[in-house]
């Protein structure tokens, strides 16, 4: 919990802070100090384009003032008269920061009610900069580190070798959902990925043309996916939430670090404290990813951010991280760019533990895939990395019961 709350403070101060270079808020250089724009009747001035161009806070509370004065209107055959003493440049800068009076249409609601919304150029930035940079190197960081450790660590072994006699680790439905989970997020993640480095990768490798089929197809594939995916995460919650509750068996994980501490490997019950990091990761994120990829699936029809950040003010979280109150008058359009950027960064989070998830259970430790395959796991890999869960299968009757050394083998 306290990680997406974390990642919506930092979204909402990526959006937030840079906006102050076109909002109220005077320059730190310049508090309390009037900027002189005489020489501009009141209008933007050299100073303001270059800190704009900087990417510096920009006062333009009198911009944002000068949208007409209605009792200073002159006559209706005056000049000015017609439009109730506001000017074009009056009209167009109250559309802009959302102070028009009188604003309707004929259809499409509150959204067509947005003539001008200039917060599109930040999300546009936000996206083609940090987001792609820093969701990039977060993958490529993630690929290298696992490699480095496969380098220095090497596969994990099971300990004096498999040794024949297997226990039902996951039963038939378990995998089945675990699988569609599994590949219906590989496809989620592919093409998310294909539609954001589109232009950067796909363009300069195979075409423009080759680009446009690429995205038509991911579009579809995006879309109809998530249905599969929502609905196994469901079912994986439901299947595995009271096996991954915390219980006093994971502090002792916890001060091994899973085994790189010590020679022994500690005991856990059917999901180890590093197991139950991952799942607890899905089903959070995973929900997150479906709530916001509802809501641009379906454009328009949620109110996410404007509420969210309305309980965030009320809990004075901003201010204990040294932020502004978060914006709580948000228009459609700001709902929905906020909405594909907190898709997109949570989805570089949980690829990022995916890519550790599948290395773990694949060529990481061995023995391991067949949990997730014939469902079956060799009885000393059992042993070695749920002790616990091995002995409550004998308590049960489900696993061969323990046998003295030197004894025999029945042949099967």
């Amino acid at each position: 919990m306290r990680s997406i709350l974390a990642f919506l403070l930092v979204l909402a101060g990526v959006f937030a802070v840079p906006a102050a270079a076109q909002d109220v808020r005077p320059p730190d250089d310049a508090v309390n100090v009037v900027p002189d724009r005489s020489a501009t009747g009141g209008a933007q001035t050299l100073e303001d384009i270059l800190r704009r161009q900087q990417g510096l806070p920009v006062d333009d509370s009198a911009r944002r003032a000068a949208t007409g004065d209605p009792d200073s209107a002159a006559g209706i055959a005056a000049q000015l008269g017609t439009l109730g003493g506001a000017s074009d440049a009056d009209l167009w800068r109250a559309l802009r920061y959302d102070d028009a009076p009188n604003v309707s249409v004929s259809s499409g609601g509150d959204v067509a009610k947005v003539l001008v919304q200039d917060g599109g150029m930040r999300w546009y930035q936000f996206r083609d900069g940090p987001l792609r940079t820093y969701g990039g190197w977060l993958l490529a960081g993630t690929i290298g580190a696992l490699a480095l450790f496969l380098l220095l660590r090497g596969r994990i072994p099971i300990e004096g070798g498999p040794i024949g006699r297997t226990v039902l680790r996951f039963r038939f439905w378990e995998r089945t959902a675990h699988w569609v989970l599994a590949i219906s997020f590989i496809a989620l993640g592919l093409t998310g990925l294909a539609s954001l480095f589109g232009r950067t990768v796909l363009i300069p490798l195979f075409g423009a043309e080759a680009n446009a089929s690429i995205l038509v197809v991911s579009k579809w594939v995006h879309n109809n996916v998530a249905w599969p995916f929502m609905a196994a995460l469901v079912a994986v919650f439901f299947l595995w939430v009271w096996h991954n509750i915390p219980n006093r068996t994971d502090w002792v994980w916890i001060k091994q670090a899973g085994g790189i501490v010590g020679s022994k490997h500690p005991p856990a019950k059917k999901f180890n404290f590093g197991q139950k990091l991952i799942f607890w990761s899905v089903i959070l994120l995973g929900g997150s990813l479906s709530v916001s990829g509802l809501s641009l699936l379906f454009p328009f029809q949620f109110s996410l951010f404007a509420v969210t950040f309305e309980k965030l003010n009320a809990l004075g979280l901003p201010g204990l991280m040294g932020m502004a109150p978060l914006p709580e008058a948000l228009s459609p359009q700001e709902e929905m760019q906020l909405a594909q950027a907190w898709h997109a960064i949570v989805s570089f989070v949980l690829m990022a533990i995916a890519l550790a998830h599948i290395y773990i259970g694949s060529i990481g430790m061995q023995g391991a895939h067949q949990a997730m395959t014939s469902g079956r796991v060799d009885e000393r890999w059992a042993k070695q990395h749920h002790a616990l869960w091995l002995e409550e299968l004998r308590q049960k009757g489900e696993a061969p019961e323990r046998r003295a050394p030197g004894s025999a083998t029945p042949a099967e």
